[in-house]
């Protein structure tokens, strides 16, 4: 791809199994969406959204994730495993190619963490942008905050539902956009 692949970013948010406290035992937190949007970084505008269920294989969706995600144990069943989940990144939207950013580092360690217990490869390259640090760096703030709480200081509304994947992916791609925006003079 070499120089056009700065002409995307692709905005990843996940939700992972959860629970109340720790996970039972023999559980371990898996991903069970991937939200993304593409933002074309030439326009600013935010593009493709979609979210890729992905089906749990060592948790089950636990009633607190349920009213966390809104996701069920029936809508994540019948997606994709893991493995496939992440040879949709690389083979549809070219991911190992892409700068690729999330809010926070949760979802770049998750994807690690699971891509070495599962063997899978890792979807991604190198370049990740963590949009909560810029975000804090760029409005001078004392610590990093939450998205919900970025997407009030930026004026912004927030899209969708929170703890959905593909809304929260939309939403950061709309706080990336808004942070790239006044370099553009």
């Amino acid at each position: 791809m070499g120089k056009r692949s700065l002409a995307r970013v692709l905005v990843v948010d996940v939700e992972a199994t959860c629970w109340d406290g720790t996970p039972p035992p023999g559980q371990v937190n898996e991903i069970i969406e991937i939200g993304l949007c593409v933002l074309d970084t030439a326009t600013l505008e935010r593009g493709e959204r979609r979210a890729i269920l992905v089906r749990p294989e060592r948790s089950e969706v636990s009633a607190f994730c349920t009213e966390l995600t809104t996701l069920t144990a029936e809508d994540v069943a019948s997606g994709l495993s893991f493995v496939d989940a992440c040879a949709v990144l690389r083979e549809e939207y070219g991911a190992s190619g892409l700068v690729w950013a999330s809010y926070g580092d949760y979802d770049r360690k998750q994807f690690q963490r699971q891509c070495e217990s599962t063997g899978a490869k890792y979807p991604f390259g190198p370049r990740h942008i963590n949009v909560k640090t810029l975000f804090a760096l760029a409005h001078n703030l004392k610590s990093e905050v939450g998205m919900d709480r970025a997407i009030g200081l930026a004026g912004l509304s927030l899209e969708g539902t929170h703890h959905r994947g593909v809304d929260d992916a939309w939403n950061i791609a709309a706080l990336l956009a808004g942070l790239l925006r006044p370099s553009r003079g």
